[in-house]
């Protein structure tokens, strides 16, 4: 199956590395012109420019999706560029703590809770109104198996859980506006946000005794699923959880 992009525009979240990264590559390479966000610039830049070399243009904006006003500044600015947002792909988040669900602080649970369900939900209905505008558009909120069954990471658990949620929601409220909303759940995945887990030895064979396709996920796997959500081949697809962890939940 080939999938055009071509005409369109995405705007991605956490696109400076990891699975933001790899999805803004395969979208830029399916013909989309890419909005990438995440807090640093000089990380964006650099993605700019791979995207760029696929032929489609690249407007990099650093925002933090924890901050309301950054998530008007960014879809303002990527309107302003554009005129039009189709794709909206919800790739940033964050988990900084290891703690358990009986010692996490409140501060940490907050810092989760804000980027990975708040920011995402807040970004989301921003970019809908533009998408209600023009006809419609696809919004992909990247999840997690986490989300799904209880993690060693309790509270990532948690906001990931209602991201599934959210994602239900937009779906049903949104699709009167030619707007379909999907999730895409990631199994471990080789990427820098999660090296503290793949990277140990014992969590590693805890994950491959677990995993039946026994390999760690590439982020260019997440990438494929999710140019698929977003294309006209997926256009009765709503409301829906895509995971893709190599048969891990079974």
């Amino acid at each position: 199956m080939e999938i055009s992009l071509k005409n369109k525009v995405a705007l991605i979240t956490g696109a400076s590395r990891g699975i933001g990264r790899a999805i803004a590559l395969e979208m830029a390479k399916s013909g989309a012109d890419i909005v990438l966000a995440s807090r640093k610039m000089a990380d964006l830049e650099k993605v700019a420019g791979e995207i760029k070399a696929c032929g489609v243009k690249a407007l990099p904006v650093a925002a933090h999706i924890g901050r309301m006003e950054d998530i008007t500044a960014l879809v303002s600015q990527a309107v302003k560029e554009f005129g039009r947002i189709d794709i909206l792909v919800n790739d940033a988040a964050t988990n900084p703590t290891m703690d358990s669900a009986i010692d996490v602080s409140e501060r940490a649970w907050d810092s989760i809770m804000n980027l990975n369900l708040k920011g995402l939900f807040f970004l989301s209905q921003s970019v809908a109104r533009v998408m209600k505008e023009h006809g419609g558009g696809v919004i992909i909120n990247v999840s997690s198996i986490a989300g799904v069954t209880p993690d060693i990471l309790p509270i990532y658990s948690v906001s990931k859980a209602g991201v599934n949620m959210a994602t239900k929601v937009m779906a049903q409220q949104w699709a009167g506006f030619g707007i379909r909303a999907n999730t895409l759940s990631p199994g471990q995945t080789k990427t820098q946000f999660s090296q503290a887990l793949w990277g140990n030895p014992e969590i590693y064979k805890y994950i491959m005794a677990r995993t039946p396709l026994k390999r760690i996920a590439e982020p260019e796997d997440m990438a494929h699923a999710a140019v698929f959500l977003a294309s006209n081949e997926a256009g009765f697809i709503t409301g829906q959880n895509l995971i893709v962890d190599g048969g891990m939940t079974i």
